[in-house]
């Protein structure tokens, strides 16, 4: 069997990534939307985004930025956030998320820590707690919740997870009143809060 082309490309400044900017992995189709623009504007210069390619197709993405400029209500002294990250099921097997977390490590040299989210009992294939535990984070705090209209019955918990970097590093905190109100950086997260509902709190504690 022929080795696959790998190549990893920065979505942020190449325009061969310009549309994963907004459009990630998921299966929507391309468009520029409001709320993803206004995130994108408000972290220029700080947001990192890069695609990883194989045979020519987007099959791998990370995205990531200094604590200050993350999408999630997270804080932390020298805490790097990883928004986001993700590896299709066909490109399994080649430890395609080792690598994405790699670049972001060697990016980020200088971080405490990295910080994210993990899910348990979500629908969503995205973001699992277990798959962050495998790229080497750990959960430090969590809150149980479920979606106020889009099934209701159905409670998941949502953990802040951590990797620090130094020894002695202080654990990030996350602001639970705000994870509720959902988030807006991307129309395909676990978390989005559609407008449409006309909510502001899409989220209930369980």
């Amino acid at each position: 069997m022929d080795h696959p082309d790998i190549r990893i490309i920065d979505a942020v400044h190449n325009p061969e990534g310009e549309k994963l900017l907004y459009k990630c992995l998921a299966p929507h189709p391309y468009r520029r939307y409001r709320k993803r623009a206004r995130y994108l504007e408000a972290v220029a210069g700080e947001l990192r985004k890069e695609i990883l390619l194989m045979d020519g197709d987007a099959v791998g993405m990370i995205e990531y930025a200094p604590v200050l400029a993350s999408a999630y209500p997270i804080s932390g002294h020298g805490v790097w956030v990883m928004n986001c990250i993700g590896v299709l099921r066909r490109a399994k097997g080649h430890r395609f998320g080792k690598l994405l977390m790699g670049r972001m490590l060697e990016a980020a040299e200088d971080a405490s820590g990295f910080a994210t989210i993990g899910l348990v009992g979500h629908p969503s294939p995205w973001l699992r707690r277990g798959q962050m535990e495998y790229l080497g984070f750990g959960s430090v705090d969590s809150l149980r919740m479920r979606h106020r209209v889009k099934r209701p019955e159905v409670c998941f918990e949502t953990h802040l997870m951590w990797m620090p970097m130094e020894d002695g590093a202080e654990p990030p905190a996350m602001n639970w009143e705000e994870v509720l109100k959902g988030v807006d950086f991307c129309i395909a997260h676990p978390l989005y809060n559609n407008e449409n509902l006309g909510l502001e709190v899409v989220f209930e504690k369980c």
